[in-house]
């Protein structure tokens, strides 16, 4: 999630494949080979997750090198590093406890908890405008936005309740979502964002401290790149030295996907989730009907393609 706020500052991150096996392998062995109380394995890993953020953004930032050599750099450090950390073995198995983090279910009744409070948080919202005087979208509107909503979330709902019920990573993306939902739209730390992205020269002459914003959204990059280290590892109950392989591939075209300009100042949390959703699927869809492993990645590859020339096309056109 952290990889759309730094495209839309027209940057760009390749080393998060590797940051984040770099740091799920960390984590594996606080866990497996330290024997680390799970409170202290996730604050380490969150806090190394902060620091290879701030690293990529200071030489972005207040360097000036290029993102793309930064984080290409970074993308091969990152791996060496792996590799010789777990001495290329797989560090297995990891404890219950931490296992639990991506393995673990969540009890009945909090899912549709979460959702009628996302719809009451919504309408609360809408009376908070009405009541400053903004204008806002018609009511009928919004109950068709949040009706329809409602319907997938219950669908998805019900589907996973038919297997085992609702992942507890799930919580923690809707978590991450709403999250960075509000820092997109509600703070002026993400109209900063946004700003950089459209223009940096205007932004700079307005005022905003591009540098210093720059190494912030590459610093959240960074803890987001942790968590999701942490959940890899914990879902596969291992630290393996090729986890997080080309991973930096499908975060850049779930972005793209999602409607995320490459050329910075468009783009949504939202829809990011949703192409990372549409990637995911298509994974999950080619490996049940048995697409062989080179077709996979062709068909991934074309879509990013694709998604990326719709983009540039759609801002010739204005």
């Amino acid at each position: 999630m952290g990889m759309v706020f730094v495209i839309i500052s027209a940057e760009i991150d390749l080393s998060v494949g590797s940051m984040m096996g770099l740091l799920g392998g960390a984590a594996a062995i606080f866990d497996v080979w330290l024997g680390w109380p799970l409170p202290l394995t996730i604050v380490v890993t969150l806090v190394l997750g902060l620091l290879l953020g701030t690293w990529n953004g200071w030489w972005v930032a207040y360097r000036k090198v290029p993102s793309f050599i930064v984080t290409l750099a970074g993308m091969l450090v990152f791996r060496g590093i792996l590799v010789g950390i777990t001495d290329g073995t797989t560090v297995a198995p990891t404890t219950p406890a931490m296992s639990q983090i991506g393995q673990s279910y969540l009890p009945g009744g909090v899912d549709f908890a979460g959702l009628a409070l996302f719809i009451l948080w919504q309408w609360r919202l809408r009376l908070r405008r009405q009541q400053l005087g903004l204008s806002q979208p018609a009511a009928s509107g919004t109950v068709a936005r949040q009706a329809i909503t409602a319907v997938l979330v219950l669908g998805a709902i019900w589907l996973l309740n038919d297997y085992r019920g609702v992942p507890t990573p799930v919580l923690l993306l809707a978590l991450l979502l709403l999250g960075g939902m509000f820092m997109a739209t509600r703070t002026a730390f993400g109209r900063r964002i946004y700003a950089i992205g459209a223009n940096i020269d205007a932004a700079r002459l307005s005022g905003i401290n591009v540098a210093r914003t720059k190494l912030a959204v590459f610093a959240i990059n960074g803890v987001m790149v942790a968590i999701a280290g942490l959940i890899l590892s914990s879902r596969l109950g291992a630290g393996s030295p090729s986890a997080g392989n080309i991973a930096e591939l499908d975060a850049i075209a779930a972005c793209v996907i999602g409607g995320t300009s490459l050329a910075g100042g468009v783009g949504s949390v939202a829809g990011a989730v949703m192409g990372a959703f549409i990637m995911a699927s298509l994974d999950n869809g080619m490996s049940m009907i048995d697409v062989p492993t080179f077709w996979q990645y062709i068909v991934k590859g074309a879509i990013l393609l694709l998604a990326v020339w719709m983009d540039t096309a759609t801002r010739r056109r204005v």
